[in-house]
C-alpha cells in the first residue's frame, strides 16, 4: 500500500520556497535505470550500463547516488552490472520505483527549499509528464516517480496541474529562470496556457522572481528545444552558449540567433549576462540519424562538473578547458557519452539533484 504525503494546497512562492541552482551542495543525485524494453536505446542497450557505471562512478565519489529499478531482481541486475565495470556501490540506494525510461532530468523529483527558523526544509513539486508531447507512450510510470519519491523521503508535495520538464528550466539561484519557447510554449504540452500563464507557473512553482526566454533548438533534440541542450547558468551571472563554427552545419544558424537572443536578456536586478562561448562537438550521427551532442548537458555535483564528450579531440579538450577556467572550485571532467546520445539526451538529461538541507 502507497504511503500517503502531504498535499500544499498553497504555492510553493507563497509559502517561501524556492528552486536552489543546480551547484547548491548535493545530499545525492537520482537516476532511473534504463531498461531492455525501453525505446530509448535500440540495438545498443548493452553499450549503456557501461557508460552509467562511468558516471555513477564519479558521483559517488562526492554524494550518494539514487538509482530506482522496477524491483529486487532488477537491483541485483544492476549491482553486478557497476560491479562489473569498477563502480562501487557502498554509496548508492536503491529504489522500488519503476520507470517506462531513464529520463530522471525530465521525470524526477523538483525539490524545492525554504529556510525555517529550525534551518531548511524541503518539499517536492511533482509536474505532469507526458513524454515530451506524447510522443513516446507508455508514460504513466515515469509520471508518478516525484510522489513516489517524496514518499520516501517523507516530504510535502505540490501539485501544479501543469505538464513540465526538468530539462526545460534552468535557474541561477538568484530569481531567474531560463527556458525556451519552442518547448513551453509548444501546444503539445499546455495548449491551453498563455505565455503569461507559465511564466507564472515557473515564478510559482518554482519560486522564481523573473522569466528569460530563448528560441531555437539543436538539431536531433526530440524535446521540442529543451534549455539544457542550448545554454545553461554556470554562476547566477554567467551563461554558456555551444557555437558552432561550421557554416554548413544545421545548427549554425540556430546557434547564432541564441547567441544574439542572450545578449538582449537581463537577470532578475535588470543586468546583462556574461555569456562564455564553447565550442560544439560536431556532427554525430548513428544509424544515418543526427543525434543532439553538445557540451552544455553538463551536470554539476559536489566540487565537480560532469561534462560529456564525443571522441573530437580539439574541441572536447577545448570545451574542457573553457568550464575548468571559468570553474576554478570545480574539477571539471570529460565523460564520453557517444554510446549514451543515441538515446538522445547525455548526463544532464540522466540526473536529478537532490539539494542538501
Amino acid at each position: 500500500m502507497a504511503k500517503k504525503v502531504k498535499v500544499f494546497d498553497r504555492t510553493p512562492a507563497e509559502m517561501g520556497y524556492c528552486f536552489p541552482p543546480e551547484w547548491h551542495p548535493h545530499e545525492g543525485t537520482w537516476f532511473s535505470w534504463p531498461r531492455p524494453e525501453g525505446i530509448s536505446f535500440p540495438g545498443k542497450y548493452h553499450t549503456i550500463p557501461e557508460n552509467l557505471a562511468r558516471i555513477m562512478k564519479e558521483i559517488q565519489l562526492r554524494e550518494r547516488v539514487h538509482i530506482n529499478v522496477p524491483n529486487d531482481n532488477w537491483e541485483f541486475i544492476v549491482r553486478r552490472q557497476l560491479k562489473e565495470h569498477s563502480c562501487p556501490v557502498r554509496n548508492i540506494s536503491f529504489h522500488h520505483i519503476p520507470t517506462n525510461e531513464s529520463w530522471c532530468r525530465d521525470h524526477g523529483p523538483a525539490f524545492v527549499l525554504k529556510k525555517s527558523r529550525g534551518g531548511t526544509q524541503a518539499a517536492v513539486v511533482d509536474w505532469g509528464f507526458n513524454a515530451w508531447g506524447g510522443k513516446y507512450p507508455p508514460y504513466g510510470e515515469d509520471d508518478a516517480v516525484p510522489t513516489r519519491v517524496a514518499e520516501i523521503l517523507k516530504l510535502p508535495v505540490f501539485n501544479p496541474p501543469v505538464i513540465m520538464e526538468g530539462g526545460s528550466v534552468e535557474f541561477n539561484g538568484a530569481g531567474t529562470v531560463l527556458t525556451t519557447t519552442d518547448c513551453l510554449l509548444n501546444k503539445n504540452r499546455n495548449p491551453k496556457l498563455t505565455q503569461g500563464r507559465i511564466e507564472r507557473y515557473l515564478k510559482d512553482y518554482y519560486g522564481q522572481k523573473n522569466v528569460c526566454w530563448l528560441t531555437g533548438g539543436i538539431e536531433g533534440d526530440d524535446t521540442d528545444g529543451h534549455i539544457d541542450d542550448l545554454a545553461r547558468f554556470i554562476s547566477p551571472r554567467q551563461i554558456v552558449v555551444g557555437m558552432e563554427q561550421d557554416p554548413k552545419d544545421k545548427n549554425y544558424k540556430v546557434l547564432r540567433n541564441v547567441r544574439r537572443q542572450l545578449d538582449r536578456l537581463r537577470d532578475q536586478e535588470g543586468r546583462p549576462f556574461e555569456i562564455i562561448e564553447i565550442p560544439m562537438p560536431g556532427v554525430i550521427e548513428y544509424d544515418n540519424q543526427r543525434l543532439p551532442a553538445t557540451y552544455v548537458n553538463f551536470y554539476f555535483i559536489n566540487g565537480a562538473l560532469l561534462v560529456p564528450t564525443y571522441r573530437h579531440r580539439q574541441n572536447d579538450r577545448r570545451a574542457l578547458e573553457i568550464l575548468q577556467h571559468h570553474l576554478p572550485r570545480h574539477k571539471v571532467i570529460g565523460i564520453d557519452c557517444v554510446e549514451l546520445i543515441w538515446g538522445l539526451g547525455a548526463i544532464h538529461c540522466l540526473t536529478q539533484q537532490q539539494p542538501k538541507w
